[in-house]
C-alpha cells in the first residue's frame, strides 16, 4: 500500500509539472497568440480547418524554432479555406457554382429602404448550380466592389461566407449614388483543386541552372521542392536564413559550377477532363454574378448627429476608397497627392532600398519617369530583374531595386546576384533618412503556403534587427493585388493564392512598426481591369501613399 501511496504522489506531482509547464509555455508565447486572432481581409470566413496535408508533398521542411512552429500552426488555422464536400469522382461540374444562375440581392436599409453617407450596406448572395439549384455550402471565392463611375468612386466590399451557400457582401457607404458588383473568382470546388496542387504539384512552374566549367556545360532542374530520385542533390540552402534551394547534380560538374538561375518552362495536363471544366473563362472563372433586382443604391447626404451604422457580420471597414479617382486612406496616416516638386523635396536626403517582384519595380520605375533629376547608372542588369540604382546628386537622392530571392520565374538571372531580402536588410546602416519598401507574393502561387510563411518569417526577424539598431527607419510593405485570370494563370498564380498570401503577411508583421500599402483593396476597387502589374493611375495612388509614408502631412 505504502508503495502505491508513493506512486499515486509521484505522479500527481507529475501532473502538477507538467500543468505548470504548459501555463509557463501558454504565458510566454501570449505574443503569439495575439499575433493574428483577426486577419484583415476582404473574404472573411468562419475558421474551417484545411491544413495542407503535409504528407502528399514532395517538399522537405526544416524544423522550426518553437515560437514558430506555434505562429505556422496558427497561421495555418487561421488562414483556412472552407472545406467542400467530396463529390462524386469524377467531379461534376453540374453541381459547382455557376454565377449564370446565381444571385445578389440588396438588402433593405434604414428607414423604409433609405441609405445615407456612413451607413453599411449589406448584400445577400446565393449561389447555385448549374442546374439552378441553391447550393447547401460554402467555400466559393467570391470579391465585391462599389462604384460610382461617373465619380470616379470605389471601394472593396467584404465578403462574409455562411457555409450553405449564401454569402454576405458589406460595404462602407462613403459618397452619393453607387453600383454594386458581385463577381465569382472560383467556385469552391476548384480551390481544393488549386489547394491539392500546391501539395502533390508545386513544380508545376519548374526552374532551372546552368553550370559550366571550361568549355563543359550542364543544365538540371532545380527548386524549393525536387521530387526524390537516385541522382544527388546540390544543397543550396542560404546560411544566415535557412532558406532551402536545391539543383539536381550535374554529371560531370561541380555544385559550385553553378551560374544562374531562370524558369525553365511549366507543366501542362496537370488536371483530369472535369477538373479543366472547373476554370473556364466566361464560365466559371472570374465571372460577374448579376442582381435579383436593382443593383445600385442612392445614398443620401449624412444627416446631422447621424449614428454610424455597423453591420454585426464583420469586424473591420476597408483600408481606403476610390473619389474622384485619389486613394483616401481611412485610419492612418492622410493620403495626398505629390505634384513632380513635392516628389523631389520629399526624396531630398533620402536613400530609398526597394525589394521584391516586378509589382514593387513598378513603383522604381514610376519615381524615375516621374524625376527628371534621378539619372539611372547603367549597371548592365538584365531587364526586369536589375539590380537598379539612380542618383540625384543636386538633391542627394539614393534609390535603388534589388528582386527578391528565388524562387524567381523571370529572366535568366546570375547566381551571384540571387540575394535574399532578409540578407539584404541585414546589410543596411539604416536610420531616418533611409527607406525600405518591400513585396513579395507573385512568385509564390503555386508553392505549398508553409513556405511563403517561412519566407516572411525570415524577413520580419531581419526587420526587426534593422529597427532595433535603427528606430527611424522607414519600413513600407505592399500587399498582393488581384490580376487578370485565365485558366493557366489560376492554375499557378490564382487571385485566391495571392488573397492567402496577403492574410499571411498581416498576420506576421501584425504590430510592428511598419506600414502596409493595401494593393489589393486598391486594386479591387479602381474601376480599370485587374492586372498582375496596375496600370498607371493605380500606380500612380500607390507611390503618393508610400509618399505620404516618407513625407506625412504636419498634423497628420
Amino acid at each position: 500500500m505504502k508503495a502505491i501511496a508513493c506512486l499515486r504522489r509521484a505522479f500527481g506531482t507529475l501532473l502538477l509539472f507538467l500543468a505548470v509547464f504548459v501555463l509557463i509555455f501558454v504565458l510566454r508565447h501570449m505574443d503569439i497568440l495575439e499575433l493574428l486572432p483577426k486577419v484583415k481581409s476582404t473574404f472573411i470566413m468562419p475558421r474551417v480547418s484545411t491544413h495542407t496535408n503535409m504528407n502528399r508533398s514532395f517538399c522537405t521542411f526544416q524544423s522550426l524554432s518553437p515560437e514558430d512552429a506555434l505562429e505556422e500552426s496558427l497561421i495555418l488555422e487561421s488562414t483556412a479555406w472552407p472545406e467542400t464536400p467530396l463529390l462524386p469522382a469524377p467531379i461534376s461540374l453540374e453541381q459547382t457554382s455557376h454565377p449564370a444562375h446565381s444571385n445578389f440581392t440588396i438588402l433593405p436599409g434604414r428607414k423604409g429602404g433609405q441609405w445615407h453617407v456612413g451607413d453599411q450596406l449589406e448584400v445577400m448572395v446565393q449561389t447555385s448550380d448549374f442546374q439552378g439549384r441553391p447550393k447547401k455550402h460554402g467555400g466559393d471565392f467570391l470579391l465585391a466592389r462599389l462604384h460610382n463611375r461617373k465619380l470616379e468612386a470605389g471601394v472593396a466590399g467584404q465578403v462574409v461566407d455562411h457555409l450553405n451557400g449564401s454569402y454576405s457582401a458589406v460595404f462602407s457607404l462613403l459618397w452619393g449614388d453607387a453600383q454594386v458588383e458581385v463577381t465569382l473568382v472560383h467556385p469552391g470546388e476548384a480551390i481544393s483543386v488549386l489547394n491539392r496542387l500546391n501539395g502533390e504539384q508545386p513544380d508545376r512552374i519548374y526552374f532551372k541552372s546552368l553550370f559550366r566549367s571550361g568549355s563543359l556545360s550542364e543544365t538540371t532542374l532545380c527548386d524549393v521542392c525536387l521530387r526524390p530520385t537516385k541522382q544527388p542533390l546540390c544543397n543550396y540552402t542560404d546560411l544566415r536564413t535557412g532558406e532551402p534551394w536545391f539543383c539536381y547534380k550535374p554529371k560531370k560538374l561541380s555544385c559550385d559550377a553553378r551560374i544562374n538561375h531562370y524558369m525553365g518552362g511549366s507543366k501542362t495536363k496537370i488536371l483530369n477532363a472535369n477538373e479543366e471544366k472547373l476554370f473556364r473563362s466566361g464560365v466559371n472563372l472570374k465571372v460577374s454574378i448579376k442582381a435579383s433586382g436593382p443593383a445600385s443604391v442612392t445614398v443620401l447626404p449624412q444627416q446631422e448627429g447621424q449614428l454610424k451604422v455597423k453591420s454585426s457580420i464583420v469586424t473591420s471597414g476597408p483600408s481606403g476608397y476610390y473619389y474622384q479617382g485619389v486613394w483616401r486612406a481611412l485610419g492612418g496616416t492622410t493620403v495626398r497627392e505629390f505634384s513632380t516638386s513635392a516628389i523631389s523635396q520629399c526624396l531630398k536626403g533620402k536613400v530609398v532600398h526597394m525589394y521584391g517582384d516586378s509589382t514593387v519595380r513598378q513603383w522604381f520605375d514610376f519615381l524615375n519617369a516621374a524625376l527628371p533629376g534621378l539619372k539611372k547608372f547603367d549597371l548592365h542588369s538584365p531587364k526586369k530583374a536589375g539590380p537598379y540604382m539612380s542618383l540625384d546628386y543636386a538633391n542627394n537622392v539614393l534609390l535603388t531595386y534589388r528582386f527578391h530571392g528565388p524562387p524567381i520565374r523571370i529572366v535568366v538571372v546570375s547566381t551571384s546576384e540571387l540575394r535574399y531580402i532578409a540578407n539584404e536588410l541585414d546589410g543596411l546602416i539604416g536610420g531616418p533618412n533611409t527607406v525600405v519598401v518591400f513585396g513579395i507574393w507573385a512568385h509564390f502561387g503555386s508553392f505549398p503556403i508553409e513556405i511563403y510563411i517561412r519566407r516572411l518569417q525570415s524577413i520580419r526577424r531581419a526587420v526587426v534587427r534593422l529597427l532595433d539598431r535603427a528606430p527611424g527607419t522607414l519600413v513600407v510593405i505592399r500587399t498582393g493585388n488581384p490580376k487578370d485570370l485565365n485558366p493557366f494563370v489560376s492554375l499557378t498564380n490564382s487571385d485566391w493564392s495571392s488573397l492567402q498570401c496577403n492574410k499571411v503577411l498581416r498576420a506576421i508583421f501584425k504590430g510592428l512598426n511598419v506600414h502596409l500599402i493595401d494593393a489589393w483593396e486598391m486594386t479591387l476597387a479602381h474601376h480599370l481591369p485587374h492586372n498582375l502589374h496596375p496600370p498607371p493611375p493605380i500606380i500612380k495612388n500607390m507611390v503618393n501613399n508610400l509618399l505620404s509614408y516618407m513625407c506625412p502631412q504636419k498634423g497628420s
